[in-house]
This record gives structure tokens, C-alpha cells and sequence, in this order.
């Protein structure tokens, strides 16, 4: 799944242009590297988005097309460093 559908799926960010916005803005990186939109997001992967003067990072637990609004969080595990 690409990156900046996977933001909008998992509630990461609400709206998928957004999410395209920011990933061509260098906001968000994967793995520790600057990530495009159409990067392809795998089970594993560690997801650092910027907004502002906050850093959110998170592992990608499970990646699906669809999910519930009261499922979206389990997709994704924060990471509090």
C-alpha cells in the first residue's frame, strides 16, 4: 500500500492529499530515510511524521485497504523514544 494512503487509512492524517502534501514537503521518513508518497509501506516499517514542532513515530503493524474508525489505531504501534 502506498504511503500516503496508508496516513489516511490509519487516521494518521485525514485526508490523503495532505498526507501527499506532507510526504512532498520531506515531513514524513521511513526507516530513518526521507519517504515519497508512493513509497510502498510494509508490515515492520518505522514511520516518523513531523507536524510542526511535534514528531510522531509509530511501527507499522498491520496494513489494510479499509478499516473502521474504531480499528484505524491498531494498525499502527507508537513508539516513544
Amino acid at each position: 500500500m502506498r504511503l500516503d494512503k496508508f496516513l489516511k487509512v490509519s487516521r494518521v492524517i485525514k485526508r490523503r492529499t495532505v498526507a501527499n502534501d506532507a510526504c512532498d514537503g520531506e515531513h514524513v521518513s521511513v526507516n530513518g530515510k526521507t519517504a515519497k508518497a508512493s513509497y510502498n509501506v510494509k508490515e515492520g516499517d518505522i514511520v516518523e511524521v513531523k507536524f510542526g514542532t511535534r514528531t510522531l513515530k509509530f511501527r507499522v503493524v498491520d496494513v489494510r485497504e479499509h478499516t473502521a474508525r474504531a480499528d484505524a489505531s491498531s494498525m499502527y504501534e507508537i513508539i516513544n523514544d
